[in-house]
């Protein structure tokens, strides 16, 4: 198969130049390997896993910030046993500089391991600004959530943003990962019909191996139709190599409208490969045939 064709120009000047990345606990050596292709000052999440214990978490957070770029350590609502707990994390991240911007999310577990059944009722406990919190990502599920009806994941996050309103807190959406612009555009103007004015970072798979990323859609509820899988750029019935986001970027590039679908940024899922897709970002940003499959 052919490299795709160089990204135009709109793409980098309208949604790269303030990308974000997410990385694990576990991940702070390939950070440092991809350390010298991240622009400094780049918000790179870190998420909250289970298996992943408390010193890890703020390890991997005080790694970000010493290499220059911004922490943005993950909540998850539903993994926190205790109040207690809660406030332990935030404490260690206050001691250590890094608990300005935060992530928090309910979380996988279907009953909750404490007293938080979702991210609003951590936001509303206001330990977060205690700790010295300014910034609050929430998220956004353009193409619905597998196990949250439709209902609930509007009000969930009308809720989210009237409440960081409200705090007088600054905030963003991030976005579940797809691979169709469509359903992204729609449910953008449907936030902005309900009155949701943050700005939204819209997530992106990093390149990454077939066979990987169906995997995640399929984990997540993402919709990998054939023609779905065909617009993006790869094959149902060919998962062998790797398929980055150029097509989806483009796209999203030509007909983002800032008018009907307000401020828009991109957050790139790495999936582990932190330095493939620092990389690839910075050929595609750049103009150069950023995807080369086989």
């Amino acid at each position: 198969m052919n490299p795709r064709p160089a990204a135009p120009p709109a793409v980098s000047a309208s949604l790269l130049d303030d990308f974000s990345l997410e990385m694990t606990g576990k991940d702070v050596p390939k950070l440092q390997e991809a350390r010298h292709s991240i622009p400094p000052g780049t918000r790179i999440n870190v998420t909250f896993l289970a298996g992943e214990d408390l010193a890890t978490r703020l390890a991997a957070a005080r790694a970000v910030k010493s290499l220059g770029f911004v922490p943005v350590p993950h909540i998850s609502a539903r993994r926190l046993p205790s109040r207690a707990h809660l406030e332990e994390f935030l404490a260690g991240l206050a001691a250590d500089g890094t608990a300005e911007n935060v992530f928090v999310v309910g979380g996988d577990p279907t009953r909750p391991e404490g007293p938080y059944p979702d991210a609003l009722s951590v936001i509303r406990t206001g330990l977060l600004q205690r700790h010295g919190v300014r910034h609050i990502g929430i998220s956004g599920y353009p193409e619905g959530h597998p196990a949250i009806t439709e209902g609930t994941l509007w009000s969930a996050l009308t809720d989210k943003s009237a409440a960081l309103g409200a705090e007088r807190l600054a905030g963003d959406v991030i976005t579940q990962f797809g691979f169709d612009v469509d359903p992204v555009l729609g449910w953008l103007e449907a936030v902005r019909a309900r009155g949701v004015a943050l700005p939204v970072r819209i997530g992106v798979p990093g390149p990454a191996g077939v066979r990987r990323l169906m995997a995640y859609a399929t984990r997540f509820g993402v919709a990998t139709s054939a023609s779905v899988a065909r617009k993006y750029g790869f094959s149902l019935t060919n998962l062998i190599g790797t398929a980055g986001p150029d097509r989806f970027l483009q796209a999203l590039a030509r007909h983002h409208d800032p008018a009907r679908h307000g401020r828009v940024k991109v957050h790139f899922y790495t999936f582990g490969g932190l330095r493939a897709t620092s990389e690839w970002i910075a050929r595609f940003r750049h103009g150069e045939r950023a995807d080369r499959r086989p």
